[in-house]
């Protein structure tokens, strides 16, 4: 009987995975979007590795963990993405690094604003405290009319929102009196 139980078990999480539950979800989140007012925060397009490799300088991408062609690919496709449905971005900010301004600007959604408020803190974990609470302040501060885009890393995401990112996911939030609530989450598919 276990062996049965398994087997419907796995058959039924089998067939509502199947179920387009992710996509309901996704396109009342583009909804969302279109109405304004709301902060997206994203991890930059794919940059295979961790991390940075030693010799890291700011000022010089040849030093620094990049986007790959797929990550490139990635970064148009998720501007187009947000042209075609016809999202109103206001403002783009982005990390200093430079996987993460590429990403911001293959998007092609507006200038991009290099912000040390979305710089990671992978390495430098003494700057998290600073780096979080000023990226903070910034979001409660948005109120629109479009929305806000701020491309940053992973480990910035996460200390805002408590989850973690895959590359090129964007977590939407909305603040409100100094916090914030998650709106939903976005992934755009490259083919």
């Amino acid at each position: 009987m276990p062996t049965l139980h398994r087997l419907t078990l796995t058959l039924l999480l089998t067939v509502l995975g199947a179920l387009p539950i992710s996509t309901q979800a996704n396109e009342a989140t583009w909804q969302s979007l279109q109405e304004g007012g709301l902060v997206i925060l994203m991890r930059h397009a794919l940059a295979p590795g961790i991390g940075d490799p030693p010799g890291f300088v700011l000022s010089q991408c040849d030093t620094q963990r990049n986007l790959s062609a797929q990550g490139r690919a990635q970064a148009r496709a998720i501007g187009r993405a947000f042209r075609e449905r016809e999202v109103p971005i206001s403002a783009v900010y982005s990390s200093r690094w430079c996987r993460a301004l590429e990403t911001a600007e293959l998007m092609a959604l507006g200038s991009v604003e290099p912000a040390p408020w979305l710089d990671s803190f992978f390495r430098e974990r003494g700057d998290q405290a600073l780096i979080t609470q000023t990226a903070r302040e910034r979001i409660a501060a948005w109120q629109g009319p479009g929305n806000l885009l701020l491309v940053t890393h992973q480990v910035n995401i996460t200390a805002l929102t408590g989850g973690g990112v895959s590359s090129g996911e964007m977590v939407v939030v909305r603040p409100q009196q100094g916090s914030l609530t998650v709106v939903g989450r976005l992934s755009v598919r490259v083919d």
